[in-house]
């Protein structure tokens, strides 16, 4: 009965989610109503306890980082840079190759270290211009940016500083450059699939006549200029971003060191001394830090550009940021919910009777991350609950421990996505589209990026690579 109400909750968020309710409604009443029927007496002390406290850790978090993104990504529009770049992407590369540019300028950016969701807001502009100039439907970019942004990037190619490739090393004692082998191939298998894919889809679109739509929600504003700004100078910001970025990640733990203590001697009006670990901190500080200089690069070559436009540009900005940021934490919190109840520990039990080391790893991390909509806290979860299972699985087997991790991470990028996950409801808000008009391409990344979990673990076994 426990594992029936944790389908249950799922199921009812997933369906409000694809009709186009609010997440941010339903995800509290989706949590609750399990926690209702698991036991009455505790709906008001998970309601405080859990769900709004994973919540407004998010916020307290990640709202910063969704809001300086949602503002570069509106200078990038108002300065006509996003046009310029899709220009020269047109003239250089040619229209029918959209798909290509897009996932390739979302990978260098998630690649160099920027958040998926920033990722999402700095190239939608770009992506939208380009889509529009080629006459490609507008419902289709959402895969696009998903394949470019959500899938290897972010799980599967070796280095990768996203955090779903980070958290295995803390388990499995390996480094973010674990199967280098295994991953590049994940990554060209995920890339050739998913592109093959979107291209099958925009060549039926232009068959059917269909092109970029009209009535269209969130639409990027045009550039009021005569002449576009060279595109070199365009894509300068989005340089400027990824390359603070990492420059910044390496910097803030020099400067602070392990940990940054504010006494009350410097700010009187302090109790208590505030001290702020910056492991925990450094990545989100050096995104912000980084958006800030490309904010900030935007402003001083384009300035005469957007001037006239910043002040209502950046009030809608600032408003979508903090939809989407509260769409995403909204999900955080059903997470925590579902992940407190009896069926959720029935689920992991269930899946530790899987004999395989790696296939038990791979279904038993996609599962949870799809069950949580979110592949950090999915894996976050099982490697908490399981790592020490999986580990003895693979040494038993005589499979290196990098072999675990580069399974266990694009496991983690596998069923996450389904309609209740919190990048999903992200980007479907920042483009203006809804679960009915594209999420359909969004599941088609989601499968491949499935499938290329079990064809790395098939080469691995055929092959012994590494």
């Amino acid at each position: 009965m426990s594992f029936l109400i944790v389908l249950a909750a799922l199921a009812f968020l997933m369906f409000a989610a694809y009709r186009g309710y609010s997440v941010i409604l339903f995800a509290p009443i989706a949590a609750l109503g399990a926690v209702l029927l698991t036991d009455p007496a505790a709906v008001a002390p998970v309601f405080s306890g859990i769900f709004m406290e994973k919540m407004v850790g998010f916020v307290k978090l990640y709202f910063p980082v969704f809001m300086l993104g949602a503002v570069f990504g509106k200078l990038i529009e108002l300065s006509g840079f996003s046009e310029s770049i899709v220009a020269a992407a047109v003239r250089y590369i040619g229209r029918s190759r959209a798909n290509a540019v897009i996932v390739a300028v979302c990978a260098l950016l998630t690649y160099g270290g920027v958040s998926l969701f920033v990722v999402v807001f700095a190239v939608y502009p770009f992506a939208a211009e380009l889509y529009r100039q080629s006459n490609i439907p507008k419902r289709l970019m959402p895969g696009a940016l998903a394949l470019g942004a959500f899938s290897f990037t972010m799980d599967s190619l070796p280095g990768t500083p996203q955090i779903q490739n980070i958290i295995p090393t803390t388990f499995f004692k390996t480094t973010s450059w674990a199967a280098p082998i295994l991953g590049t191939i994940g990554s060209l298998f995920i890339i050739v699939v998913g592109l093959s894919y979107l291209e099958w889809r925009r060549r039926a679109a232009l068959a059917a006549g269909e092109g970029y739509g009209s009535n269209l929600q969130n639409e990027p504003e045009r550039a009021q200029a005569k002449s576009l700004p060279n595109p070199l100078l365009a894509l300068l910001p989005l340089i400027v971003v990824g390359v603070a970025n990492f420059a910044l990640t390496r910097m803030i733990p020099q400067w602070y060191g392990a940990e940054f203590t504010v006494a009350p001697e410097i700010l009187p009006g302090l109790k208590a001394p505030v001290t702020t670990p910056i492991k925990t901190v450094v990545a989100i500080w050096a995104v912000q830090g980084a958006l800030l200089m490309g904010i900030l690069f935007v402003v001083l070559t384009a300035f005469g550009r957007i001037k006239d436009r910043f002040a209502a540009g950046s009030k809608a900005a600032v408003g979508g940021a903090l939809l989407a940021a509260m769409n995403t934490a909204s999900e955080y919190g059903f997470g925590g919910v579902i992940a407190a109840l009896p069926g959720f520990v029935v689920v992991g039990n269930a899946l530790k009777s899987i004999p395989d080391p790696l296939i038990n790893a791979a279904v038993s991390v996609s599962s949870l991350a799809g069950i949580t909509g979110s592949a950090s806290g999915g894996m976050s979860i099982a490697l908490a609950a399981m790592s020490d299972l999986f580990i003895a699985g693979a040494q038993a087997a005589q499979i290196p421990l990098e072999v675990l991790h580069r399974v266990v991470a694009m496991a983690s990028g596998g069923m996450d996505t389904l309609p209740h996950n919190g990048a999903v409801i992200t980007l479907l808000a920042v483009t203006g589209l809804t679960h009915k008009q594209s999420y359909k391409e969004i599941f088609a990344v989601t499968v491949i990026k499935t499938l290329a979990v079990f064809f790395v673990i098939a080469v691995y076994y055929l092959t012994g690579l590494v």
